[in-house]
Parts: structure tokens; sequence; C-alpha cells
């Protein structure tokens, strides 16, 4: 086998890239005897039972043809096994020719989470003036891969700070898939017995991509009665899904709002005002809650009358 072209090159990096889209992906460059370069590309990161590619790019820099290229790929603790061939032979490389090929591995079920390497044994025969084949040169390359548990999915809500009595407030909650597609997903909300909920308190998706997060927002509406003190309110946000290998699984995270009593002026986070017991309609979208002194809001009143006269008079 001596060289591919630079189409069947660019046809396998273009592959490696389609293989992983979302993967973080790490790079070894070494320069081997004779100018010839090696690239080795591989996740940095992978999942207990997934399958994952490494891929090898060669290509003769050198004057002189290389010829016996060997490369062999394993793993030391047997965690990472080949899906099938773990070796890669070129017969001959020409001066300027590329060679490049994926390995496929499995990450078996019951791995270890944590550092795993792939040793890579690298041989090659310099042909000199090319004709006069040397002794073999090798090397042996270390990758580091780090096996996960589980896939990471994360979820993460927005709300206020703080609630107070008789109002309604936002809860925002967004659903992110870092390593796999899901499929079948619930996103469920579940307030205490004093908060009710306006709308939907259970959403679902047929799928989650990668790397493309999904969110929801529903209203929360808090009870009527005043309070003296502040409260801690537990919300608990549950997240049910099938994942690549067709198991089920549930991620949860409990999140805690302070209800506390209202002052004598707030604004929601619909941009309403609440006066004492008196509601004015919103007039603008603000995004937390704000307690204001009446005081403060005098003198913004008297402010804004001043500055229409300096208009009038000006005109």
């Amino acid at each position: 086998m001596k060289y591919v072209n630079s189409v069947s090159v660019i046809f396998f990096l273009g592959f490696f890239i389609l293989v992983f889209p979302h993967a973080e992906a790490e790079t070894i460059k070494q320069t081997m005897e004779g100018s010839l370069d090696l690239e080795i590309n591989y996740p940095d990161s992978v999942i207990n039972g997934r399958t994952f590619s490494v891929s090898i790019l060669l290509k003769n820099n050198g004057w002189e043809d290389k010829q016996e290229i060997n490369l062999v790929l394993t793993n030391p603790d047997g965690s990472i096994v080949p899906v099938d061939n773990n070796e890669i032979k070129v017969d001959r490389l020409s001066t300027s020719g590329s060679y490049g090929r994926t390995i496929d591995f499995k990450v078996l079920p019951d791995a270890n989470p944590g550092t795993h390497f792939l040793n890579v044994l690298y041989s090659q025969v310099l042909v000199r003036n090319n004709e006069e084949p040397l002794a073999p040169a090798s090397s042996n390359i270390a990758i580091s891969i780090i096996v996960e548990d589980q896939p990471k999915v994360t979820i993460h809500t927005i709300t206020p700070e703080a609630i107070f009595p008789n109002a309604q407030f936002p809860f925002e909650v967004k659903v992110l898939s870092e390593d796999i597609d899901l499929t079948d997903v619930s996103i469920q909300v579940i307030a205490p017995q004093n908060i009710e909920f306006v709308g939907e308190v259970t959403h679902s998706f047929s799928s989650i991509q990668v790397g493309i997060p999904v969110s929801i927002t529903s209203q929360i509406k808090t009870p009527q009665e005043n309070i003296s003190t502040e409260q801690k309110i537990p919300f608990e946000v549950i997240v049910s899904y099938t994942d690549d290998l067709e198991n089920e699984t549930t991620d949860s995270k409990t999140i805690t709002l302070i209800l506390r009593p209202r002052t004598l002026m707030e604004i929601t986070t619909g941009g309403g005002i609440w006066i004492g017991d008196f509601f004015i309609a919103p007039y603008v979208s603000i995004g937390t809650i704000v307690g204001i002194p009446a005081g403060t809001l005098f003198s913004i009143a008297i402010k804004r009358s001043l500055d229409k006269k300096k208009k009038r008079k000006s005109k």
C-alpha cells in the first residue's frame, strides 16, 4: 500500500469530524525518523459501555520512502478493547504520500471511572536512497483517556432569588445533554403544597440532541396569606429520559427559594408594582425582584414632573 491522495485524506478528516461532532478531541503530533509526521486524534473522555474511535494520520515529508510501517494500539488494564483490528500496517509510503485510518474501541461496562491509557507501539523502516532498507526504528506513545461512569446531563434553573406572597413569578428550567442524544424526555417540576403552578408542571420531548439545550418556563403563584418572617421553599426538578443504550434514567435537582414578607412597594418580574395590597399593571419588564422604599418612588415622581415642565418651557 503506497499512499493515498489528498482527496482521500480530506475524506478521512471529514469522517473523523462526523464521528465526533461534539466530543472534545485531543491531538498528538510527533515527527518520526526520516521526517515522517504522525498525528493521532482521540476523545479526551469516553463513557462506560460506549464505542469511540482513534484516528491515525501519516504523512511522509522526507525525501526517502518508508516501508513496513506498523502501529499497534493496546490498553494495559483491559478496560478498553478494540472492536475489530487494533493494528495499522502500511507496506510502503512514498515521499509526500499520506495515509489515514480510524480504529474503533469499546469501553467495557464495568470499567473503573478515571484515567486509562492506550499504548501506541510504532515502528518503521527507512529506505535509504529509496533503495536500501535500514534497521527498523520503533517508539512507544501513551494516550491518556478519561473514562466516565455515566453520560452528563445538566439541569439549570433560572428563578428569582426571593419571592413574596400573593404574586406570580417565572420558573425556568434548562436541560443540556453533554455526551449523548436523549429520547422520551420528561421534565417535571414539583412544588410545595402552598405554591401553585400556572400552566403545565410536566413537559415532554421526543428527543434532545447532544449539545443543544431545551428550556421550559412556568409561572408559580404564591399563597395570598401574609407572612411575618422569611421561609425557605424547596422545589424539585425531575428529568427522565432514555439514553443511547435504551436505559431509562432519572436525574433530579432540588433548589430553594426564599419566601419573604412583601415590602411597602415591590416591582415584580413582570413589571407590575405592588403598593401595599394594591397592584398596578405592568409597564416595563424587569429581570429581578426589587423592594423599593416609598420615599424613593416619591422622589422619582417629582423628578419626572420637573423634567416634563422643563421640556414644556423649552418648547
